[in-house]
């Protein structure tokens, strides 16, 4: 059935790009009903009442009691985990922020493509054929779970599978700040793994969402790095994932005006940049 959410702002414009943000879907793909135009009232103060509208959020499939054990036994698959043990490990995470910290005492000399670490290694034409139909599998299941109508391509880029994913509800595949995208492409890599002697690096993208996030992630750094400089203090970023603060770090590499850390551990960790002492550093590109 279709599913509705509320949203309000001082008027029509400011509530759908509040929609926007929190579905991650453009205002010109939005379907919507205005609830309310609003009001300002006396003076702008008294009476004011905010503009609301009412956003259809798209087709979600009913899940079925067997749909539920099996999305739970894809989960307990993935993590290898029992009914009375639901603990995630965060192996992941903490290679890509080994691979973070490496990156700073390098002084940023990795290659902006090259993120393969140290454990990963070739696999073969056969076994890769295998990972990719495995993969292709586990994430269509996860996809329709949540939505229905999305299709899946797969991509090599070097050593890393790429997978996808086009049409259904984007919005509801990708959540809030990606967090939803991030989950599923953290199943689908321990899924292709867990019978493999090599580890397979693995990407998951929604409606290209993920090259928006790094153009997006790019301008953030370029203008928290000229606030760097011109107030000549650190700026701090956070709430970022590992990726994307590895993002930063590769964007800003050539600025010599600024470096780069990361500090802190798991949720808490923050990236921070800091101005150098009579530099000026030329915009990153």
């Amino acid at each position: 059935m279709n599913q509705f959410v509320e949203f309000e702002g001082k008027n029509i414009d400011q509530a759908l790009a509040r929609a926007s943000d929190e579905l991650n879907t453009p205002v010109e793909r939005l379907q919507y009903d205005v609830v309310s135009y609003g009001s300002s009232g006396i003076f702008g103060i008294v009476g004011a009442k905010k503009a609301k509208i009412r956003v259809k959020s798209g087709k979600l499939k009913g899940l079925t009691q067997e749909a539920k054990e099996q999305a739970r036994d894809l989960v307990k698959d993935a993590f290898q985990l029992d009914d009375d043990s639901y603990s995630v490990d965060i192996e992941e995470e903490q290679d890509v922020e080994q691979a973070e910290d490496g990156f700073e005492r390098n002084g940023g000399d990795e290659d902006d493509e090259g993120d393969e670490s140290p454990e990963t290694s070739t696999v073969s034409p056969e076994d890769m054929d295998k990972v990719i139909a495995t993969g292709k599998e586990a994430l269509q299941r996860l996809v329709d779970f949540i939505t229905e109508d999305s299709q899946i391509t797969v991509e090599m880029v070097g050593q890393r599978v790429v997978f996808k994913v086009e049409g259904g509800n984007s919005g509801m595949l990708i959540g809030k700040r990606g967090q939803t995208l991030e989950a599923i492409q953290y199943l689908v890599e321990k899924i292709v793994n867990k019978q493999n002697e090599h580890r397979v690096r693995v990407l998951v993208d929604v409606e290209g969402y993920l090259k928006t996030r790094k153009s997006n992630l790019q301008k953030l750094a370029a203008k928290m790095a000229e606030k760097a400089q011109k107030t000549k203090k650190p700026v701090t970023i956070g709430q970022m994932n590992a990726y994307d603060r590895r993002t930063v770090h590769l964007h800003l590499k050539n600025n010599s005006a600024v470096r780069t850390q990361s500090v802190g551990e798991g949720y808490y960790r923050k990236l921070i940049i800091f101005p150098k002492k009579g530099k000026r550093g030329r915009p990153s590109n």
